[in-house]
């Protein structure tokens, strides 16, 4: 079944945290995309919004937001995730993930974006 790392950076403070999800815990995290604001309460975080920001597969593959499905595909870049260009206007085709969460995911990132006043992370 699915297991996932995940990162959750907190942009107030610089820090960073990392959950482990596995089984009936990850499920709920299996078809969100890319952009997809959660409940912090999925990761043990209640009070919490959390937007995801990105992640990688088995293989290393980051996630790109702009290519759609969760398969893995060879598409041209000229720079941002998964290229980074030498030269001006150098393009190369690369292999990344799309922007769905499977269960081909290992690691997702995410970001807090909302804090409900009154509550603390659970450590």
């Amino acid at each position: 079944m699915a297991k996932f790392k995940v990162i959750v950076s907190d942009s107030e403070d610089g820090t960073s945290k990392t959950v482990e999800l596995e089984d009936a815990r990850a499920a709920p995290l299996i078809g969100k995309k890319i952009g997809d604001v959660i409940d912090g309460a999925i990761l043990g975080l209640s009070g919490f919004k959390v937007q995801i920001t990105g992640g990688s597969d088995k293989d290393g593959f980051p996630m790109r937001p702009n290519v759609h499905g969760g398969v893995r595909r060879s598409v041209v870049l000229s720079g941002g995730v998964g290229f980074n260009p030498q030269k001006k206007g150098e393009r190369r085709r690369k292999k990344v993930r799309g922007n769905v969460i499977t269960d081909e995911i290992v690691q997702i990132n995410v970001k807090i974006v909302e804090k409900l006043k009154g509550k603390r992370a659970e450590s």
